[in-house]
């Protein structure tokens, strides 16, 4: 199901222009006029709070360093479930991406993020969830336009129940070993964050899923 969450315009805790210019940001186009507005935690360079954004701003050029997660989750034969994103999805549609991803919501924990937002786009819940550490990353997406400008954190675990996915979210999933990974990355794309994360998540998958990976 899509992020509901009542919010409020994005502002930065910082300087007074910072929050001028999101909300500025904002009103000129940024979001869809009328639509709720989910905020994000913006994070200094050592992964400290420094304040909240309206998420598409902090994702539009020049880009705001914000905190994020990555999810990577296992069936029991140590397939790794990827999804296809919705094709109706303003950010990187209809690419191949880790299990799920996504942002805290302002003072929530990321590992209750990572979990809330594995239930939403998948209709199912992680049999386990392990931190796997954290990454920063500045990576532009020609596509979209759009820059990814994140401190996120890794979570590796297992997932055994039946997937319900949303289709607002997700397009399609499937489960990959480490060789039929390789292969899909040949022939379809894949979200700009994905070998950095999975470069990143790589020791706590091998804890999950073997070495193999």
């Amino acid at each position: 199901m899509p992020e509901s969450r009542p919010t409020s315009l994005a502002t930065a805790a910082a300087p007074a222009d910072s929050a001028t210019s999101a909300a500025s940001a904002t009103s000129a186009g940024g979001a869809d006029a009328g639509a709720p507005e989910i905020l994000l935690e913006l994070v200094d360079g050592q992964g400290v709070t420094i304040g909240t954004a309206e998420k598409l701003w902090a994702h539009q050029q020049p880009g705001h360093l914000h905190r994020a997660f990555s999810v990577f989750l296992f069936d029991k034969q140590g397939r790794l479930l990827l999804q296809r994103r919705a094709l109706g999805k303003y950010h990187s549609p209809g690419v191949w991406s880790n299990t799920c991803c996504g942002h805290p919501y302002p003072d929530e924990p990321p590992f209750v993020a990572a979990a809330r937002r594995v239930a939403e786009e998948l209709g199912a819940a992680p049999a386990l969830l392990c931190a796997a550490g954290t990454v920063r990353y500045d990576l532009p997406d020609e596509a979209s336009g759009l820059i990814e400008r994140e401190w996120n954190h890794l979570f590796v675990g297992l997932m055994t129940d039946e997937l319900r996915p949303d289709p607002d979210e997700v397009d399609s999933t499937s489960f990959v070993t480490a060789e039929e990974l390789k292969q899909l990355q040949t022939e379809k794309p894949f979200s700009v964050w994905f070998n950095t994360v999975f470069e990143a998540a790589l020791p706590g998958i091998r804890e999950i899923a073997g070495h193999d990976w």
